[in-house]
């Protein structure tokens, strides 16, 4: 599971096997027990989410926002 990041509690990482064929760019969140999957593309989208509160979800997809650039490099590095 490569982290790429993490910020305010909340790990931001892959999984390094992301599907056959491999899924579009998008992010897992996790922070206590609680876990969210983002696509990152244009603009970000929840794809679903455990646990995590409604404020929680906007926090993280704050951060997600202002990291996109990083988000997009580490995955296009990993999965080519």
């Amino acid at each position: 599971m490569p982290t790429v990041f993490s910020e305010k509690g909340f790990r931001f990482f892959f999984f390094s096997n992301e599907g056959s064929p491999l899924e579009p760019c998008h992010i897992h969140v996790r922070k206590d027990g609680n876990l969210a999957k983002f696509w990152v593309s244009d603009k970000i989208e929840l794809a679903d989410s455990y646990g995590f509160s409604a404020e929680e979800l906007n926090t993280a997809e704050k951060i997600i926002s202002k990291n996109m650039t990083k988000i997009k490099g580490a995955w296009n590095e990993f999965f080519s």
